[in-house]
């Protein structure tokens, strides 16, 4: 029985497309910072990481703010739970919620202060914060889930222009982890299609 090179060249680039294809699909945007909200055995976890570029927003001044988050208004602030003084910016766009969660406040949390306030337009970063340089942070809520924290999983993104560093995303993952036969059964489905067509075109040519 004979195969075709071709054919079989073809096949393999079609199957590599396909799962770059669904690990892309897969994964959320990874470009200026990030809170990802995510339930952690019996807590709600908070963890924030990146970098912002502060071009296109206007100073408002400085203030002291601490560690919080309030789904309704979309304030979500990652950090220490003890107050320490921000700089305010505004000048963006974004949802102006993420649920209908009242105020909570963390029961830990520690690294840089940094944080959002939809509903009343302003971006908190720390104190003489340089645009560009690397932020971190985390705060924990305890006994505590999206449903009790009014949370509503989704990916939430404020921006302020079109820089890797111009924007603030909230990934509020859900609790429930999505079955992951499903993303690869559509890939084995791909895959059998594939070798069907394959074994077919061999008979044939045969």
């Amino acid at each position: 029985m004979k195969t075709n090179p071709s054919l079989n060249r073809s096949l393999t680039t079609l199957l590599c497309a396909a799962t770059a294809s669904l690990l892309i699909l897969s994964q959320p945007a990874q470009a200026g910072y990030i809170v990802t909200l995510d339930q952690v055995g019996s807590n709600v976890v908070a963890t924030g990481t990146g970098a912002i570029d502060l071009t296109g927003l206007t100073f408002q001044g400085t203030t002291p703010e601490f560690a919080q988050m309030q789904a309704i208004f979309g304030i979500i602030g990652t950090g220490p739970t003890s107050s320490v003084n921000v700089d305010v910016y505004n000048g963006f766009t974004g949802p102006t919620s993420f649920g209908s969660g009242d105020a909570f406040f963390p029961i830990t949390g520690s690294g840089d202060l940094v944080g959002i306030a939809g509903f009343d337009l302003a971006l908190f970063v720390p104190q003489g914060y340089v645009s560009g340089a690397a932020l971190s942070d985390s705060m924990t809520f305890n006994s505590a889930t999206f449903a009790s924290l009014g949370v509503t999983p989704g990916i939430y993104e404020w921006t302020w222009g079109t820089g890797a560093n111009q924007n603030f995303t909230l990934d509020a993952v859900a609790p429930t982890v999505p079955d992951s036969g499903s993303t690869f059964g559509l890939l084995f489905v791909a895959l059998g299609g594939l070798f069907g067509v394959s074994h077919f075109r061999r008979v044939h040519v045969a």
